[in-house]
């Protein structure tokens, strides 16, 4: 795949809509611990990096952008943690909404639910156990190339 230094690296960027850019840009920051990479204009869009491979493009509203409305939600942003009782406690502390604080799931996640003031929802999620698929009735079709021999 060819580089360019004016997007994000990762293979899948979401790009989410706020009515304020900047304001989505400090909360993501401080909240979630996201890095600004790139401005483009000082309210249209940027560019945030998260842990070793994951980013973020945050848009202005308009030419048919809108940002997620009231009681009910389009999409969820998953980002793995490091340590989930850590980044619930600093989402919190920078006024995120709770949906559902951490909780061990069966298949070795522990997760906590939290929406934006944007409006967005962000699952953040740390494993507690290596659980393989078929342990929880589900069916490995094609293994991940980073779970290869595992």
């Amino acid at each position: 795949m060819r580089i360019n230094r004016s997007v994000p690296p990762p293979t899948v960027v979401p790009v989410l809509v706020y009515p304020d850019v900047r304001a989505a840009v400090a909360f993501l920051s401080a909240a979630f611990g996201f890095v600004e990479r790139t401005r483009i204009g000082e309210n249209h869009r940027a560019q945030l990096a998260v842990g070793d491979d994951g980013a973020v493009i945050v848009a202005d509203v308009g030419a048919g952008r809108r940002p997620p409305q009231a009681g009910g939600f389009a999409h969820l942003v998953r980002v793995r943690v490091g340590d989930v009782e850590a980044a619930f406690t600093r989402a919190c502390e920078h006024g995120a909404i709770v949906l559902e604080g951490p909780v061990n799931r069966e298949y070795g996640e522990r997760e906590c639910t939290l929406e934006d003031p944007g409006g967005h929802i962000w699952n953040l999620a740390e494993a507690v156990a290596d659980v393989a698929p078929e342990e929880i009735g589900c069916e490995t079709v094609s293994q991940w190339p980073a779970y290869q021999g595992a």
